[in-house]
């Protein structure tokens, strides 16, 4: 029988709060069952597995994510939309990193199209680079760049990875230029006749 009043939301919460103490990758069911006070078994009434309770984990993360990015966009375009975007994942990054290393982790498909956050996040970024008037597949291409260059970023900052003396905000500042500027001159495939 579960213990009254654990639910698996209240595991994923905990869960969260761990993985920005220790890591994403020492979040055990061992601890948060510490963390309850109850036994490991008694943990799989809310959770199937590890695994499980790590997608779990990677999902609200992502939710929180971009409830963050989709306040910092609304009613934004272009440049303005894209130093938001990139502005609220970076303090995310950095305030949370637990919670974004698990969204990070690659997450089956079919759990892809049932989420909300996950529909919601392609939803806000694809609509913010249609703005730059892209289209397929240009559109996965510039997702893939920004989203590699603002983790590439965060990682690096979050792990003292810049030791020069310049000042790291303005270098993200600088980034963000130039993204906008590869987006607004994005190189676009031409279709050959045949």
């Amino acid at each position: 029988m579960a213990r009254a009043g654990l639910t698996a939301d209240r595991l994923v919460a905990a869960a969260a709060d761990l993985a920005d103490e220790v890591g994403f990758a020492n979040v055990s069911l061992s601890a948060l069952a510490r963390h309850f006070g109850v036994k490991d078994a008694s943990l799989y009434s809310h959770v199937r597995n590890l695994n499980d309770l790590r997608t779990r984990l990677a999902l609200h993360a992502g939710g929180e994510l971009i409830d963050r990015i989709a306040a910092a966009v609304a009613g934004r375009a272009g440049k303005e939309a894209l130093a938001a975007f990139a502005d609220a994942y970076r303090t995310y990054a950095l305030e949370h990193p637990g919670r974004y290393a698990a969204t990070q982790i690659r997450i089956d498909q079919a759990l892809i199209a049932d989420s909300p956050a996950l529909r919601r996040t392609a939803e806000i970024t694809y609509g913010m680079l249609r703005a730059y008037g892209l289209d397929e597949p240009d559109l996965t291409d510039a997702v893939r760049l920004l989203r590699s260059t603002f983790h590439g970023y965060c990682a690096l900052e979050s792990a003292g990875g810049f030791g020069a003396a310049r000042d790291v905000q303005a270098s993200w500042d600088k980034a963000v230029d130039a993204l906008h500027l590869a987006l607004a001159h994005w190189p676009r495939e031409t279709k050959s006749d045949d």
